[in-house]
């Protein structure tokens, strides 16, 4: 059989545009944060995980110039050769001292993150034990390890009896990593993780903690999911990611130096990947300092969520409960979900709309997600849209 077949044969995505119902790879034209401009029309934007609203802010963007104008748009190699430069090293010193660790050491990319720990941790004879709804990137690392002729194995979503059901299968002289998102990127949900350092302690396990969606939202000063359990020092690794709250693009691992060190010299993801760009680091250094300096962010951000998650509630809507910066309205059928996001569009809401197979069956949803910076105006204008879109799809009453 040819290789191309399967790709001549998928026609799914054409169907869907050819009914007007496709909501990826929409070309935002500009981006003013809360409000955005899609196909030449302003749209209110609730889909963004630009949670502290730093994208467009002032310091932010004239860090990243100013970086320009002192190196240059790129590194033009691997942190390992020729890449690393003083703003590297700033930002992780800066990040590992926020977040109450030994060291931090920068990734290009968060994706690229969980690969190049992962698998430069867990090695032939250990085993990676992964949350079956954990995000695309540490599947993607386990299965990279497996590679390596490690052991990849999963239990069911945030439960920790079938988590420690699997490690009690594990051989005891096994190396183990449990990994997890902090905050789950589709629901919004926490991970227990008070309970699964327990397991883990009683197994001999190490964890690794996703804290994309939490690092910069949830915490003291938004320190992320181990702060908000006041775990900080029972957890051996944090990763996360530059592109949410801190306004730009890359990754970092954070926890023992020796864990880092060990990592910076034994993961091809680090080693053969070109370094992040001068302006991404310093746009992030500056968020930083702004998360540091103006906490009163978060705050904002997480009432804008909570006001969000009552208002969906009280309309009708089956609302997944969290205390992030995540709020998903469930839709149920795939088709339908699509509908929904459309009329949403049209009105002038630009939403996310999660479908198999990125969700289970009949959990397709309309995941929306909030900034500091959406004022009540744009949040009551959401709610409206949703009410009247919800009632004429019958989704909720009038």
């Amino acid at each position: 059989m040819d290789l191309f077949q399967k790709c001549i044969e998928f026609t799914r995505a054409d169907e869907v545009k050819a009914a007007g119902l496709y909501p990826y790879f929409r070309p935002v034209e500009e981006n003013e944060g809360p409000v955005v401009t899609i196909e030449g029309r302003k749209v209110i934007m609730a889909g963004s995980n630009n949670y502290l609203g730093l994208t467009a802010h002032p310091k932010v963007k004239k860090a990243a110039k100013d970086a320009i104008d002192l190196y240059g748009t790129g590194c033009s190699g691997s942190r390992y050769l020729t890449g690393t430069i003083k703003l590297h090293v700033e930002l992780e010193k800066r990040l590992a001292a926020y977040l109450g660790t030994e060291d931090v050491l920068l990734f290009s990319t968060g994706y690229q993150t969980a690969l190049g720990v992962i698998a430069a941790l867990v090695q032939k004879g250990d085993y990676v034990i992964s949350d079956k709804e954990n995000h695309a990137c540490i599947i993607s690392g386990a299965l990279l390890a497996k590679g390596g002729f490690a052991e990849f194995v999963r239990y069911k979503h945030n439960d920790m009896e079938d988590l420690e059901r699997v490690l009690q299968r594990i051989p005891e002289n096994a190396g183990k990593l449990i990994v997890t998102d902090g905050v789950f990127s589709v629901s919004g949900e926490f991970v227990n993780l008070p309970q699964m350092l327990d397991v883990a302690d009683k197994y001999g396990a190490r964890v690794l903690v996703d804290d994309a969606h939490a690092t910069g939202v949830v915490g003291v000063g938004g320190r992320g999911t181990a702060s908000h359990f006041g775990v900080v020092d029972r957890t051996d690794l944090t990763m996360g990611t530059f592109s949410k709250t801190f306004a730009s693009l890359g990754g970092f691992v954070a926890g023992p130096e020796r864990i880092t060190n060990y990592i910076k010299h034994h993961s091809p993801a680090l080693i053969f990947s070109a370094s992040p760009t001068p302006a991404s680091v310093a746009a992030a250094l500056a968020a930083l300092d702004i998360v540091e300096a103006e906490p009163e962010r978060i705050d904002k951000l997480i009432a804008n969520a909570d006001k969000m998650r009552a208002g969906f509630t009280k309309l009708g809507f089956n609302v997944i409960e969290s205390r992030t910066g995540i709020v998903p309205i469930i839709v149920g059928d795939a088709q339908l979900a699509l509908v929904f996001w459309r009329k949403l569009y049209d009105k002038g809401v630009f939403v996310n709309a999660f479908v198999p197979p990125g969700v289970p069956p009949n959990l397709s949803m309309m995941r929306t997600s909030y900034m500091a910076t959406h004022e009540n105006e744009h949040l009551d204008t959401i709610l409206n849209v949703f009410q009247e879109v919800g009632i004429e799809l019958g989704l909720i009453s009038a």
